[in-house]
């Protein structure tokens, strides 16, 4: 595949996703990267590992998968956690602190890239630790004015706080969220009586965003802009899990942007890389060829 010649980063988290029968790579921002890559963009994943040996196993992994990366070795243990999926491919997860990609350090190396980048995707999750949020704020201060900054909100747990979130809304032009998120902010905005179009529509006024991603599961996804919106249909498929399902849709939402591709034909791709994804197993499912033979 020709190069696209675009740098597209996924900044925060990397980690194993251990589910009880096996391990696999995860992490929103490096599934996210994972995916892009599959467009012939430049992916990269910007991020940090322990000096152990399930570091070494992640740094040899995207090695010989030829995923780019920035990620150190630091003083604390590479992150884990442990996933549960229900009958229905629903996962619930248990993530363990204070790891390693709490404790992303800012480098030369870095700025240069967000200087290069031509999108980035970051969620509030990492953020949780102050170390990993300022090498994402500083990242997110050296990128074009023109670059794609996705705010993946990605809540898990009892990660986040409503000032990290505003924060990070005003630093993005694109937000991504589901079904689950969408009730949380509606709680953390006191917005009630709102409905979820009222509430996309809201945000991406308040915030001057170009673009608001809700994804419904089985219920469909909706894609907002300033000018348009878009709804589709979730495909029914066999589901294994619906790990890194939502990060393929952000990527191929993305990818479509940068390839100038109309909301309506991005849109549909999107959702059948994520139903395709949900039908694998872990977040970085590799695609069959004849997913995007059509499409690029």
């Amino acid at each position: 595949m020709i190069s696209k010649n675009k740098v597209v980063v996924g900044i925060g988290e990397v980690l194993w996703d251990v589910f009880p029968e096996r391990k696999v790579l995860g992490g929103a921002p490096a599934n996210f990267a994972c995916h892009v890559s599959r467009f012939g963009f430049e992916g990269h994943i910007i991020s940090a590992v322990g000096r152990d040996q399930d570091g070494k196993e992640i740094l040899d992994n995207l090695s010989a998968n030829n995923l780019s990366n920035m990620i150190e070795s630091v003083d604390f243990p590479t992150g884990i956690v442990d996933v549960i999926v229900s009958e229905e491919g629903i996962p619930t997860y248990k993530i363990i602190e204070n790891v390693a990609w709490d404790n992303i350090p800012f480098s030369s190396q870095i700025e240069t890239v967000a200087r290069q980048c031509d999108a980035v995707c970051f969620g509030s999750l990492a953020q949780r630790n102050e170390n990993s949020r300022q090498t994402i704020i500083r990242f997110l201060e050296n990128v074009s004015e023109n670059a794609i900054i996705i705010f993946d909100v990605n809540l898990r747990q009892h990660y986040y706080t409503k000032k990290i979130i505003l924060d990070s809304l005003k630093r993005a032009n694109i937000l991504k969220l589901n079904e689950d998120e969408i009730v949380i902010l509606r709680k953390l905005f006191k917005w009630a009586d709102i409905d979820e179009s009222s509430i996309c529509k809201r945000l991406l006024e308040e915030y001057k965003l170009d673009l608001v991603i809700l994804t419904k599961g089985i219920n469909g996804s909706c894609l907002f802009t300033p000018y348009e919106s878009s709804f589709c249909k979730t495909p029914k498929v066999q589901v294994v899990d619906t790990v890194g399902a939502g990060d393929s849709f952000t990527a191929a939402i993305v990818s479509g942007l940068l390839l100038k591709k109309d909301i309506y034909t991005m849109h549909q791709f999107a959702v059948e890389v994520a139903a395709y994804v949900c039908t694998q197993s872990g977040g970085m499912a590799e695609w069959p060829s004849s997913l995007l033979e059509n499409y690029l």
